[in-house]
């Protein structure tokens, strides 16, 4: 209450003397009409007042010297130095009964006051207010110092000429001076004829020219984007439009405008309304006026639903949230964008919302709105959870992060392949992951039955189908479903092909019109009466696919021969196993293997541990953190290694090497997952690679540092670099011990006895795609495309290097068709998307029938595997020239779904040290 109360009298006293001082100043005004010194008598009502004024000053005065901690610095403040040229004046003048004006102008000072003022009257509220209030004080303040000093020295005249060359000018036109002067446009009316009044000139006129030169155009632009940035969204009745929200940036609106525009390459006819909380700067302003035929820009929040209704957000096809994924606090900046969902939820509870997180375990908080609604097309993208699959998928397969990122990436360089894998990878940037309702002629059959028909008589490749459960409401994406699901009516199809028109051939399949049709261009909507066909084929293209398997294609050909296929290729595929053992503990979910909470003692690892554990064939996770880095998460690295489709048996230890005051802050979250060791240390010490075993594993993973730099881009990927050169130099001998299981498949690209010594594979992250040259260098890679980006690049191709810059593209992705983010979340998370895993816990909560979780428990989805041509049972299959004789032969033997091929780079000079593709 002391405190309140002080801090109360505190700016009353405050009010007060600015008002005085204002008084002061007036007093100036009506006195500056008489000569600078003239007698006065006491009948003039205006001294008085003025002393009353005065008196009053320099008792704040006292209690401003009392109270002020550093009394030296007291007398050098700017309101002291007023007080000190303007109290004494007044009280000599009325001793000596002459009234002196000299430098009581000074309380012109004061006016740098008046936003605090207005701000503690509550009459300026808005930051635009604010900043308008201390332009105008500072120029006002200026233009009174200035002719207040003006109007002494003319009047007064040069001191050593004793006051010969004054003139009488008067106060007002010492400002009207003052303003010519700032302005630099002098008609010659009123001049200076003093010394001291032209050089005070000189100087004022450069310092008017910095002063004003900044805040002018500041006072120009603050009126203009009121103006332009404060209006509401008009809505036109037929015309549909986006809102963009969160991180609106210079860099984050290129991205998106880049990515939301690829998908209609034609007329667009959705328009974007972009809300920002800050007026746009020049740079952006310009970005916006190059697209402004369909983009427009309001300032706002989407905490405020004032705002919101200015952009019409209830009208919207949808809101879009921007992360920024270079911030210093994920936490901080997940939350912010969570109040936004509510905020929007609120207002308007039916508006699709899409929503970047950037931490995953902030996503849980999402679906616990009322209104979030997945089958109106709500979605996340969690950057963490991709980013963190994406590269324990390339850690279970070799090259799988690669392949599935080329799905879900466009690259629009033009280049000039001139080897041939180069020529090969570039084709494969034709294809585009699309989605399109099957035809009803495809009712009752199988998924294995209806790919291997589109795949030989449409030539596409039906990799998944949008499924819903008869027995729950569950619905979602399912890779190669078993035998046992029949295909109902408008079922949604996932396609790997080149163009939309391709994929139609699906929706237009007749069984009566088409059965005699060999060629599938010639496949169209026919007149066949005895079916209905869909008016609308629902196609929606997606993004295109960097494949450098380009699995599709060479079926389509059988005069596409494998080379070599039983020494040079692996094939990519989807299979389902059912050996699973009853002893194996899985979480109550079913999806993912578990284990009791295991003490941060018992995992961690010492050198001299190396003969004690005996690692091989597993999974090796440098991390670089400390106790105060932001958490990247490793759990969403660690749940795909540990998904329930794989066996106990097939499970590969985890070692992760990194500081233990960063993984004691993770293992909470880990702790629960079977066979994880941490190694205390870090990637950049060969001493501790060695103590892991690192020549025996199956992968090694360099994940990118969670901290953020603020200096060069070029050195966030320092670290990663520094320890994927240490891991690169390392050689083993590839007859060491008995070959593992990645040097089985390193032998069956290089033949026995070839090759006698072999590098640790491994897969590094990068934050910045643009440092890809130094892991070129690193990997002594040759025939990189010059000046092209990560996607083009040898490392890239394969599988050695990811980047998660791609996923700011999947925002578009998910607005055009949400189906597609789905279907990458599932292959991310092994086999399962967000809606079927929170179906999965309710059904488990109501105790879901047996029957019912045949073909859809946690442990009988599809997982991904690559299979050597010359091992395993792709060596009963006959023929296997082409890759469409391995397709049919896999999916009718075993029901396993080949949708890609890993083989050696084909260089016409032939390298003696041959790289994997």
């Amino acid at each position: 209450m002391l405190l309140s109360a002080q801090t109360f009298v505190g700016r009353v006293l405050g009010i007060l003397v600015f008002a005085l001082s204002i008084g002061s100043l007036i007093i100036y005004f009506i006195n500056s009409s008489d000569p600078v010194g003239s007698c006065s008598s006491y009948q003039d009502k205006t001294i008085p007042i003025d002393l009353t004024f005065n008196a009053f000053f320099a008792f704040y005065f006292g209690l401003r010297f009392l109270a002020a901690d550093d009394k030296i610095k007291f007398w050098l403040e700017m309101n002291s130095i007023v007080d000190i040229f303007t109290i004494p004046p007044t009280f000599i003048s009325y001793y000596l009964k002459s009234n002196w004006l000299g430098l009581r102008f000074l309380r012109a000072l004061r006016l740098l006051e008046l936003p605090q003022i207005l701000q503690i009257l509550r009459a300026i509220r808005t930051s635009n207010a604010v900043k308008f209030s201390k332009l105008l004080a500072i120029i006002l303040s200026t233009w009174f110092t200035a002719a207040g000093i003006i109007h002494l020295v003319e009047n007064s005249g040069d001191p050593w000429l004793k006051g010969r060359n004054s003139q009488n000018i008067s106060y007002f036109d010492s400002i009207y001076l003052v303003m010519a002067t700032t302005s630099t446009v002098g008609f010659g009316d009123v001049v200076a004829k003093t010394s001291l009044g032209r050089t005070f000139i000189i100087f004022f006129t450069l310092g008017s020219l910095i002063i004003f030169a900044n805040y002018i155009p500041e006072m120009v632009e603050l009126f203009g984007n009121k103006k332009k940035y404060t209006t509401s969204y008009d809505v036109l009745k037929g015309k549909k439009f986006i809102v963009v929200c969160g991180n609106i940036t210079v860099d984050s609106v290129t991205a998106f405008l880049r990515n939301f525009l690829r998908h209609k390459s034609g007329e667009i006819k959705t328009e974007i309304v972009f809300l920002g909380e800050a007026p746009p700067s020049l740079e952006l302003e310009s970005i916006l006026k190059c697209s402004m035929s369909y983009t427009t820009f309001v300032s706002g929040s989407a905490l405020k639903w004032e705002d919101l209704r200015r952009v019409a957000v209830e009208s919207a096809e949808a809101c879009l949230i921007i992360a920024n994924p270079l911030c210093s606090d994920s936490h901080a900046e997940d939350t912010s964008n969570i109040m936004r969902v509510l905020s929007i939820k609120n207002y308007s509870p039916h508006t699709r919302v899409i929503i970047q997180i950037l931490q995953s375990h902030n996503k849980d908080f999402l679906p616990k709105i009322p209104s979030w609604d997945w089958a109106a097309g709500d979605n996340i993208i969690c950057f963490a959870e991709l980013k963190l699959g994406l590269m324990a998928q390339g850690c279970l397969v070799p090259g799988l992060c690669t392949f599935l990122t080329s799905l879900f990436l466009e690259q629009n360089t033009k280049v000039s392949p001139k080897q041939p894998w180069q020529k090969i990878f570039v084709n494969g940037l034709k294809n585009k992951i699309l989605t399109q309702y099957l035809s009803d002629d495809f009712a009752g059959m199988t998924f294995p039955e209806v790919s291997r028909l589109c795949f030989v008589k449409l030539h596409l490749m039906l990799i998944a189908i949008q499924y819903e459960s008869m027995c729950s409401s569950s619905c979602g994406p399912v890779l190669n479903p078993p035998e046992q699901v029949k295909l109902h009516k408008n079922t949604l199809g996932f396609f790997i092909a080149e163009s939309a028109k391709t994929v139609k051939r699906a929706a237009f399949y007749c069984a009566t019109c088409h059965s005699d049709v060999h060629c599938p261009e010639l496949i169209g909507k026919c007149s066949c009466k005895s079916r209905s066909h869909r008016s609308s084929t629902g196609t929606t293209m997606v993004v295109n696919t960097s494949n450098v398997k380009e699995p599709h294609r060479m079926a389509l050909r059988d005069s596409c021969p494998l080379q070599q296929p039983s020494a040079t290729s692996n094939i990519s595929c989807i299979t389902r196993t059912f050996r699973y053992e009853d002893s194996d503990s899985l979480d109550s979910t079913g999806m993912f293997h578990w284990c009791k909470a295991t003490h941060l003692e018992k995992v961690i690892l010492r050198r001299t541990d190396k003969t004690k554990h005996e690692f091989r064939n597993h999974i090796v996770a440098c991390i670089f953190g400390d106790a105060h880095s932001t958490l990247m998460g490793l759990r969403n690295f660690v749940m795909p290694l540990r998904a329930s489709n794989y066996t106990q048996q097939e499970l590969k230890d985890i070692v992760f090497i990194g500081a233990l005051d960063y993984l004691q802050r993770e293992w909470r979250f880990l702790r629960n997952f079977p066979q994880i060791y941490i190694l205390p240390g870090s990637a950049l010490f060969a001493g501790d690679l060695h103590a892991v075993n690192i020549e025996e594993c199956a992968m090694c993973a360099v994940l990118a540092s969670p901290s953020t730099s603020s200096g060069s881009q070029t050195l966030v990927d320092t670290e990663t670099i520094m320890a994927t050169l240490n891991i690169g130099s390392l050689q083993i001998s590839s007859c060491v011990q008995s070959p593992s299981e990645a040097e089985l498949l390193l032998q069956s690209f290089e033949g026995t006895g070839e090759v006698e010594y072999r590098r640790v594979p491994i897969l590094t992250e990068l934050k910045n795609p643009s440092n890809i040259h130094f892991i070129e260098q690193i990997g002594r890679m040759e025939g990189r495309l010059p000046g092209t980006s990560l996607h083009l690049s040898t490392s890239f191709s394969t599988g050695s290097v990811f980047s998660g810059s791609f996923l700011d593209s999947l925002l578009a992705s998910a607005f055009y068709n949400y189906h597609v983010l789905e279907l990458l979340q599932m292959l991310v998370r092994g086999g399962i998307s967000s809606q079927m895993e929170q179906q999965l816990d309710k059904d488990k909560f109501y105790g879901l029938t047996d029957s019912c979780k045949t073909h859809f428990s946690g442990r009988r989805r599809c997982k991904l595997g690559l299979l050597a041509l010359n091992q395993t049972m792709l060596l009963d299959i006959e023929p296997k020239k082409t890759f469409g004789q391995v397709f049919c032969g896999l999916l009718d033997d075993f029901g396993i779904l080949c949708f890609g091929l890993y083989r050696l780079i084909d260089n016409e000079k032939q390298n003696q040290e041959q790289k994997s593709l």
